[in-house]
């Protein structure tokens, strides 16, 4: 398994597996975090082959980006930073200024990969990109990408002429939504897909063995119903055959003798047109446990098992490829 990649539009290589900085700040969704189990968390996926790094401002109003910048001090020219704009700063002059505020955080002189968090509509996409190429001809980004960018904004980057490199997307066995057209068409625009939520928010570690046992604030997503206090969608949702299928996936992983969590990521990773997994860990133990997934190699029917287990799911939660919400900003 190679587990390093160019990003086409670059002249730099990102770790297959990407660690995640969302879930070292804590709060909403998460719980409490020890800001000494986070340092030494991102310090173990370093030390471990993990040399890119995702974040945003959003992620703790810029805390997740002081983070990162405080554990790796002294390592800026060893890692790759990927962050991201907000769509509320998409106007040219506030991207600047977002990016600004960025570099302050992270405590650098370039972002390598500065992503557009959201679409947004109201927005011409042309006059953020054109920000965004600004940016990139200054040197205070190295390139810049997408995330839970559709058909119809992928296909105004493509015609506008500019250069995405990444378009990050929620992808799971449980939430393969992407595959409809989204990820076709990244193949097609040849850019690769940074998948976040690889193991949905914890239901692919096999911890939670029905839908009463997961915490409200985790169960937000189109998989449960809509009356759980957190939602913000209107589907009915589909925890009877979300719960069968982790079932079925965790038989699996007892049959080859992997975790449940290393099985899922693998597959994401032998998926073509993925480029990497964004996996979150909240101490060092979690971060080595989720390394050893570069150690499974799937067979071929293994892999047809997975998506043969995960198919009616996949039907049933349709081509929407907003995890939260029916409808879509994903467009």
């Amino acid at each position: 398994m190679n587990t390093k990649i160019k990003l086409p539009h670059t002249d730099f290589e990102i770790s297959r597996m990407i660690f995640g900085c969302w879930a070292i700040v804590g709060g909403f969704n998460w719980g409490h975090q020890e800001e000494r189990d986070s340092l030494a968390a991102i310090k173990e996926a370093y030390d471990a082959g993990i040399t890119c790094f995702d974040t945003a401002e959003a992620y703790g109003n810029g805390s997740s980006e002081n983070m990162l910048a405080k554990a790796l001090k002294g390592e800026r020219s060893h890692i790759i930073i990927a962050s991201k704009v907000g769509p509320q700063d998409f106007a040219p002059e506030k991207v600047i200024k977002a990016c600004e505020r960025g570099l302050k955080n992270l405590q650098t002189d370039y972002i390598d990969l500065y992503q557009l968090h959201w679409p947004n509509p109201v927005i011409p996409l042309s006059d953020t990109l054109g920000a965004l190429d600004q940016l990139k001809q200054s040197g205070k980004i190295r390139a810049y990408g997408v995330s839970n960018f559709g058909e119809k904004s992928l296909a105004e980057c493509k015609t506008f002429g500019y250069q995405v490199s990444s378009n990050q997307m929620a992808y799971n066995l449980l939430f393969r939504a992407i595959e409809y057209r989204i990820l076709p068409k990244c193949m097609e625009d040849r850019i690769p897909v940074l998948c976040y939520s690889p193991i949905m928010q914890g239901l692919l570690t096999g911890k939670f063995t029905s839908a009463e046992d997961v915490p409200d604030d985790r169960a937000r997503t189109r998989h449960f119903t809509k009356d759980r206090p957190h939602s913000r969608h209107q589907d009915k949702g589909c925890e009877e055959l979300t719960f069968k299928t982790i079932r079925a996936i965790q038989d699996v992983a007892v049959e080859l003798g992997v975790s449940m969590e290393g099985l899922s990521l693998a597959w994401l990773l032998a998926q073509e047109g993925v480029g990497g997994v964004i996996v979150g860990g909240r101490n060092p133990a979690q971060v080595r446990k989720n390394m050893e997934t570069l150690k499974i190699n799937l067979s071929v029917d293994t892999l047809d098992r997975l998506n043969e287990i995960t198919e009616q799911l996949k039907d049933v939660l349709g081509e929407n490829a907003d995890l939260w919400q029916t409808d879509t900003r994903v467009v």
